[in-house]
């Protein structure tokens, strides 16, 4: 949020965003509190969907004169590598300083850097995420995880009028094959809750990955968000990173127009990659430690379990998770 306020358009997720104190842990049919804010020192988590910060954001740049468009075709990089780069589309061109490639995981960015100048890692998990979003109230203002026999699951929300919710399934899984019904109990058995049903306005199937490209510098490029990584969905941190590399960049490019200092432009991929490893780690970390991998035996069920029970039983390792879950430090200043 504070984030948001830095742009002065903060206004409506202070208004519509939803405020929690921390989340519970389902496992072994019981559910089990992890309180963020005692565990922090005072710091909660806040739950204000990835569309609303977009609007937010684009009413800032045009009430700033910007200039946006949308729906561009043909469009490609040239001369990255050089000292004046363009960015072109079909019936238009631009000439830069530099190119923030802020464009996804598909975008052009990425894919107009040379292959032998990209180091790409990658991780794909051998389940996904079955997921609805219903119009149904909350069942809770707070989200519970689950670790269960039958595999993961998650309830969540997107407003107070709006239940998102998902279950572990496979990697292929066709969501048509659900009917609303079966989710729905799916969702209650694992969770064990009963929640607040609705229609359903969407069902999809969220594939699990993660990704990172290094660096996430070449020439007058800078790679950040989607383009340059991918975190899985478990410790929901992707959008915080996209806020993390921006906020990077946002101060290097003031340091270098205010100061004609180009030391934090050449920091730029070594400072974001030192957090996206550490978010990367975590995260990796949330999803093994509540998915059912097919490729496990029950010695490693058991393990899994006797580390969830670690958890939830200490103190240290709850505080590990809440310092993690609601955000590592972000320096503001100078932005």
């Amino acid at each position: 949020g504070g984030r948001l306020d830095r742009t002065g358009r903060g206004g409506r997720l202070a208004k519509r965003a939803l405020r929690q104190r921390g989340s519970e842990t389902a496992t072994g049919g019981r559910r089990r509190h992890i309180d963020f804010v005692e565990m922090t020192g005072g710091k909660g988590v806040t739950v204000y969907a990835q569309h609303e910060v977009v609007k937010d954001l684009v009413a800032a740049r045009l009430e700033a004169g910007g200039d946006i468009r949308f729906e561009v075709e043909g469009v490609r990089l040239e001369g990255i590598g050089g000292e004046e780069p363009r960015l072109v589309w079909s019936g238009g061109a631009l000439a830069c300083d530099f190119i923030a490639g802020c464009d996804g995981y598909h975008g052009v960015s990425r894919a107009s850097i040379p292959p032998d100048a990209l180091t790409l890692f990658h991780r794909e998990f051998p389940y996904a995420w079955l997921g609805l979003l219903a119009e149904a109230p909350p069942f809770q203002d707070e989200l519970v995880y689950a670790r269960h026999e039958a595999g993961f699951a998650l309830f969540s929300m997107r407003s107070p009028e709006l239940t998102r919710a998902y279950v572990q399934c496979r990697a292929d899984e066709d969501p048509d094959k659900w009917t609303a019904d079966e989710l729905w109990d799916e969702l209650d058995r694992r969770l064990a809750v009963r929640l607040n049903r609705g229609p359903l306005l969407l069902k999809s199937v969220t594939p699990m990955r993660a990704f990172v490209a290094e660096p996430m510098r070449h020439g007058r490029l800078f790679l950040a968000g989607d383009a340059a990584h991918i975190v899985p969905p478990t410790g929901a941190k992707g959008m915080n990173l996209a806020f993390a590399d921006v906020v990077a960049l946002a101060r290097a490019l003031a340091g270098y127009y205010r100061d004609g200092d180009g030391a934090g432009l050449d920091a730029y991929s070594d400072t974001c990659l030192a957090r996206v490893w550490k978010v990367q780690r975590f995260s990796m970390w949330m999803t093994r430690l509540l998915h059912r991998d097919p490729a496990h035996d029950e010695f490693e069920r058991r393990l899994q379990g006797a580390e969830l029970e670690y958890l939830l039983g200490s103190e240290a390792a709850r505080r590990a998770l809440a310092e993690n879950y609601t955000g590592l430090p972000l320096d503001l200043e100078g932005v």
